[in-house]
């Protein structure tokens, strides 16, 4: 019992760990395809991803060809405080819309 104790809170902080990972995945795909369709608009994509985006991400786009590519990068922080943060990262294409210049990132 004394060993199955820590075991189980290990096990524990593992799966809360998961479950915030998983929901700062989602945040940022939501945020690259936000970005990936501001930018394929022609509007800025960092602000259009900073409304989705969980705090302290990074939003990069680039242009190439008739195609926006968006990536968001957030920080997860684990449950056990001392660990490493753990990075997610969501990327998103779009077409850039007719009458947009392809040099607008």
């Amino acid at each position: 019992m004394a060993a199955g104790l820590p075991a189980l809170l290990l096990l524990l902080l593992a799966g809360l760990t998961s479950v915030n990972a998983v929901s700062a995945q989602a945040s940022c795909l939501h945020a690259a395809r936000e970005a990936a369709l501001a930018v394929a608009r022609g509007e800025d994509g960092s602000a259009a991803a900073g409304r989705a985006a969980p705090p302290g991400a990074e939003v990069s786009a680039s242009v190439e060809g008739g195609r926006v590519r968006a990536t968001v990068r957030a920080p997860v922080r684990t449950l056990g405080g001392r660990l490493p943060r753990i990075t997610v990262v969501a990327t998103a294409v779009a077409a850039v819309e007719p009458g947009v210049a392809d040099g607008q990132p």
